[in-house]
């Protein structure tokens, strides 16, 4: 495998990303040139905000060959086209032979949820004091345990054990299923997840096997009638959106439980469930909260 190193200016990422494809590039992969130095430029904006701009103004563009030959041929041809003009070509080098498998399952370790609860991957032996546990590799779908709004969400199903009345469950935008399955290993009987991806559903469906608990895994349509919890762990703004939809499903005297939120957006998610549910923060950590809310009991 050998890699081919470019510089170029942001207007011209993505033509020459498409010459590279072109030319039999195995990957293509952009990052900002300036990375960890004083004039790094951040891209990506807050979850809900658009970023700041499209693009670095310099990118290292690193494209990957089969052969030697293959990228010194590619270095050659761009080199002579008109739209590398600005373009810098900074070598062609070999990529060290590497275990990939090993090298990705080594930067994933078992995540403490409590001390009793633990998310860990199939590679690892549970530690000892675990009484829950949870195994989950990471995949294309979002929730591993490692993100702070996901934490949150499962410390209150720990919290709620398997003494509480959980009734039935929905896990809304589920992802991995890494909030239903948790639900199911704490004591929830009837589980629903849902999802708009296709994925993140197939990703659920197997989660729940490997982990042998049984829960229904589907797209949103799926969800209906009333539920004693209801989970959603997306961003701000759909939640904001789906205030209607989520607050409906709550049951009398059951629970909405809300992530993906960060702190300063507390009061927009309130406003936009008050004339259902009054919310509160329950939980924050790094600058998200957790916010929670409960259906009074019919009269």
């Amino acid at each position: 495998m050998f890699e081919l190193r470019l510089l170029c200016p942001e207007d011209r990422v993505e033509t020459l990303s498409d010459a590279l494809e072109a030319l039999d590039a195995l990957s293509v992969s952009v990052e900002d040139a300036d990375g960890d130095t004083a004039v790094e430029q951040a891209l990506f904006g807050e979850p809900g905000m658009p970023p700041p701009a499209e693009g670095w103004q310099r990118s290292r563009l690193v494209a990957l060959f089969a052969t030697e030959a293959l990228a010194d041929e590619a270095a050659l041809l761009l080199q002579a086209q008109d739209f590398f003009a600005a373009c810098t070509l900074q070598g062609v080098s070999a990529v060290p032979d590497e275990d990939w498998v090993r090298l990705t399952q080594s930067q994933f370790a078992p995540v403490e949820i409590t001390p009793a609860f633990w998310i860990v991957p199939t590679w690892h032996e549970p530690p000892a004091a675990a009484q829950h546990v949870l195994r989950l590799d990471p995949g294309l779908a979002f929730g591993t345990g490692t993100h702070p709004t996901t934490r949150m969400c499962l410390r209150w199903i720990a919290g709620r054990g398997a003494g509480g009345d959980w009734g039935r469950v929905l896990d809304y935008g589920c992802g991995s299923g890494i909030l239903a399955i948790a639900a199911a290993k704490h004591g929830a009987a009837e589980v629903d997840a849902v999802d708009i991806d296709e994925a993140a559903v197939q990703a659920t469906g197997d989660n729940a096997r490997a982990n042998g608990v049984h829960l229904r895994a589907g797209l949103p349509d799926a969800s209906s009638g009333a539920y004693q919890v209801v989970l959603a762990n997306i961003l701000a703004t759909p939640l904001k959106m789906l205030a209607p939809l989520l607050s409906a499903y709550v049951a009398p005297g059951g629970a909405l439980v809300l992530a993906g939120i960060l702190a300063r957006q507390a009061d927009e998610l309130k406003a936009a469930y008050a004339p259902y549910l009054s919310l509160q923060v329950a939980d924050e950590e790094d600058g998200w909260i957790l916010m929670t809310a409960t259906r009074g009991a019919p009269r």
